[in-house]
């Protein structure tokens, strides 16, 4: 039996919490439209708050996701006119300047957490929810982004593999765009 590699796990669990982070906002959803139109005395009032609770801490723990599959902002036009050299310190450059960017996000992101937290703060609606948590999603998100960028980084100043990690690597071929001047049938 094979082992189950770590990073394995750790994509399954924040895939599986943003499924059923995004399942319990359509459900919470769906039992404020039913009440608001079937059943009147049954509605909720504070349900797109709720909504907007799950949905940004799904975004933000799957942001994590995104460092690990390239979905980020990064310099694609520029690293496919580079070579695979050119590439790694190109990449290694975006992840360092990503690292400055999420220990900000962290930084700040705790400052507000912490400023709830000293204040109190609550939401305004009937839910009465506590701030703090919905606040939270930035630094969360925030430590789960540097820990991917800080792996990405140690793969690209020391394990770097010209063949898999060249950018354009994983496109096959019949993907590729078509080339154009073949179409025109001269």
């Amino acid at each position: 039996m094979a082992a189950v590699r770590p990073d394995t796990i750790w994509d399954t669990i924040e895939r599986t919490l943003v499924g059923l982070l995004g399942a319990l906002a359509m459900v919470v959803g769906l039992v404020q439209v039913l009440g608001r139109y079937f059943f009147p005395a049954l509605a909720i009032s504070w349900a797109e708050e709720v909504i907007v609770y799950l949905v940004v801490w799904g975004v933000m723990i799957i942001s994590s996701q995104l460092v690990r599959t390239d979905g980020h902002v990064r310099p694609d036009l520029v690293l496919r006119l580079v070579p695979p050299g050119g590439q790694r310190w190109l990449e290694a450059f975006n992840c360092v300047v990503a690292l400055v960017f999420c220990f900000g996000m962290i930084w700040y992101g705790w400052e507000i957490v912490d400023t709830s937290l000293l204040l109190d703060e609550r939401s305004s609606s009937g839910l009465q929810f506590p701030m703090w948590i919905y606040y939270a999603s930035l630094p969360a998100g925030g430590v789960l982004m540097t820990i991917r960028y800080l792996i990405r980084l140690y793969r690209y100043l020391f394990r770097f593999d010209p063949k898999t990690m060249s950018v354009g690597h994983h496109i096959p071929d019949h993907e590729l765009p078509v080339n154009l001047s073949n179409l025109g049938g001269h």
